[in-house]
């Protein structure tokens, strides 16, 4: 992931709080100026997050081993943001969803061809479970090729890939 595409989590986290806070106050306000009901209930009719809000909440939730919140958060970033199905890929195989994780990186690469690190962790994955060699050392060139400066990490994936490949 390049410096442009990792979400900046402090600013954010205050940032929701704050949204969060106003949205609270305004169902606190309808509670008080409601009559005739019981329970009121508050409707939201529209997400209060952006899409990219959300895939720094589920960043946050990722790093602290909450990926169950950080999957429901990268799903809902992924209605706008490619990139978020390579979120959701790594969250799935952190949790050791294989099938899961393998789905989001094939999205993340049909939604954006030029995402080197969703064909890397794809290839990876593939090195992972030991199967499709021949097609995890195709994504792996596809990586390098894609994005020569992060060299060192996709070549370790070509090379781990290789090695359990010779005869």
């Amino acid at each position: 992931m390049d410096d442009a595409d990792k979400p900046q989590t402090m600013s954010c986290m205050s940032y929701l709080k704050c949204r969060l806070t106003h949205i609270l106050l305004l169902g606190c306000c309808l509670l008080l100026f409601s009559s005739g009901c019981v329970l009121p209930k508050i409707i939201v009719f529209e997400d209060p997050l952006t899409s990219e809000e959300h895939l720094e909440l589920g960043v946050a939730y990722e790093k602290k081993g909450e990926f169950d919140g950080a999957i429901k958060q990268y799903r809902l970033a992924a209605k706008k943001l490619p990139v978020a199905y390579l979120y959701l890929g790594n969250a799935h195989f952190q949790k050791n969803e294989l099938h899961e994780a393998e789905e989001s990186y094939k999205e993340a690469i049909k939604r954006d061809a030029h995402n080197a690190d969703a064909y890397n962790n794809l290839a990876w994955l593939y090195y992972v479970k030991g199967n499709n060699l021949d097609e995890a050392e195709k994504l792996a060139k596809k990586a390098l090729e894609l994005n020569p400066s992060k060299k060192n990490i996709y070549g370790d994936t070509l090379e781990k890939i290789r090695e359990v490949k010779k005869p």
